[in-house]
């Protein structure tokens, strides 16, 4: 073969390989934008259902499509396509309100219409107590041997769907509440750990959130670490990555 052919032959090659970087790059982005995208945990307030150091993947079409599925919040188009309504109990990523940009994860409550109340610490919806059962307690490793343990009950709600919840503060800020009505086309968000989440009950930071802020429902854990590792500290995987909890499914 000739020096020629030697040299068309080798940008082929290399455009081959480019053609094959563009084409991954560009089902990368339909993945993400359309079916799923990556999340990490950054706070407590899902615990025990999602740990800080977890990450997961949430399903951008369960809900339809607003502006915010896509990246920077592109003002594409106003309210939601191919719309389908969360059930409650679901596990929902949505645009904090207050500033349509922060990424929240809490589980849906209140659907349109509702009326929701906490009285000495038990959920109330539409006037009726939430079933909660008392289990055995959360255990989270504290310093050096000594384990922290929290109290854990069994929420189960009207259409079946049963979660943990933690209960860390006997009439705790957010165990006494008014009642709140959901509007048209809002939800309204409780994390599990009632006295460690900011949600919808306190409504200056976050309120009742608007159907076009939902983000996606959150599937599956991919990966979980301890957190006070990271996921790039390839080197701690041994011992800080919580084998157990890969590819579990959120509830």
């Amino acid at each position: 073969m000739s020096v020629d052919a030697d040299k068309m032959a080798s940008k082929g090659s290399n455009w081959e390989t480019v053609r094959v970087v563009i084409h991954a790059l560009i089902l990368a982005l339909i993945v993400r934008v359309f079916l799923f995208q990556p999340f990490n945990i950054p706070s407590g307030s899902m615990i025990p259902t999602l740990l800080v150091g977890d990450y997961l993947f949430v399903s951008k079409y369960s809900y339809g499509y607003s502006r915010y599925s896509f990246p920077f919040g592109l003002n594409l188009f106003s309210g939601r396509v191919w719309a389908a309504e969360p059930k409650r109990g679901d596990v929902v990523v949505f645009k904090l309100p207050r500033d349509n940009e922060t990424d929240y994860i809490k589980r849906v409550i209140g659907l349109p219409g509702d009326e929701i109340q906490m009285i000495h610490g038990v959920l109330h919806i539409n006037g009726n107590a939430v079933d909660k059962a008392k289990v055995d307690d959360f255990v989270m490793p504290g310093l050096g041997t000594r384990n922290r343990h929290f109290t854990r009950y069994m929420e189960t709600l009207s259409n079946g769907v049963s979660y943990p919840v933690l209960d860390l503060v006997n009439e705790g800020v957010g165990d006494n509440t008014e009642v709140y009505k959901v509007p048209e086309e809002h939800f309204f968000m409780m994390g599990d750990n009632r006295d460690n989440s900011t949600d919808s009950r306190f409504l200056s930071e976050v309120g009742f959130v608007p159907f076009e802020n939902l983000v996606g429902k959150a599937q599956v854990i991919f990966f979980s670490i301890d957190d006070d590792a990271s996921f790039w500290q390839v080197w701690r995987w041994p011992t800080d990555v919580r084998w157990d909890r890969i590819f579990k499914v959120v509830n």
